[in-house]
């Protein structure tokens, strides 16, 4: 299945069938503001099992979550200093992700060994209206193939994937470059991926 989304006015029809695929644990590739993402609903352990299984990784791997709101993150995310929430503040929504350590709230499953998660906001309408419209956040990876090669064109996406996703969304072609990762979990800052947009940091 495949909708056709306007990112900069997103219909509010095709978002409500798209939380209701993820409400009954289905799997989507959708967008971001740096490339095409896989995406579940945080609650569904067997959707999130498959995303690992189609993106051919192993479960210590860690996982993205993306929000609609910074002030979601506390839910999710521990210890989040003064300097790493004014950062934010400034950078997102943004092609940043910033990983803390995990909250008690976060399954197990989609938790790195170092026990931390990764948090987005992508400054893209569609994602974020998703999981507004699902009322939590969802689990999030980006799609790329067995080499590393992020693929961009949603027809590419529709033809590879169509057997292994429940739905596509087509908002047009992506680049190929990922977030910048930045790591705030041991307390101080440490840029861990250099990906699209420049990030200032704010002072300690």
């Amino acid at each position: 299945m495949i909708f056709v989304i306007n990112e900069q006015n997103p219909q509010k029809r095709l978002i409500q069938k798209t939380r209701q695929v993820l409400e009954e644990g289905g799997v989507i590739i959708y967008p971001t503001d740096t490339v095409y993402a896989y995406g579940c609903d945080i609650n569904d352990r067997r959707a999130i099992e498959r995303i690992y299984h189609i993106k051919k990784i192993a479960r210590n791997k860690p996982l993205s979550f993306v929000f609609s709101e910074i002030g979601e993150l506390h839910e999710y995310a521990r210890n989040i200093s003064d300097r790493a929430f004014k950062t934010m503040k400034k950078a997102l929504p943004g092609p940043y992700t910033f990983v803390f350590k995990a909250s008690r709230l976060v399954p197990k499953i989609a938790i790195s060994q170092q026990k931390t998660i990764g948090v987005r906001i992508p400054d893209n309408n569609v994602a974020r209206e998703i999981v507004r419209a699902l009322g939590r956040p969802i689990i999030s990876a980006s799609v790329s193939t067995a080499d590393g090669e992020y693929i961009i064109e949603p027809d590419d996406l529709g033809k590879v994937y169509r057997n292994e996703v429940d739905l596509v969304i087509d908002c047009g072609p992506k680049i190929s470059e990922p977030s910048t990762v930045v790591d705030f979990s041991e307390g101080d800052m440490r840029i861990i991926r250099k990906g699209k947009g420049e990030l200032f940091f704010a002072p300690e």
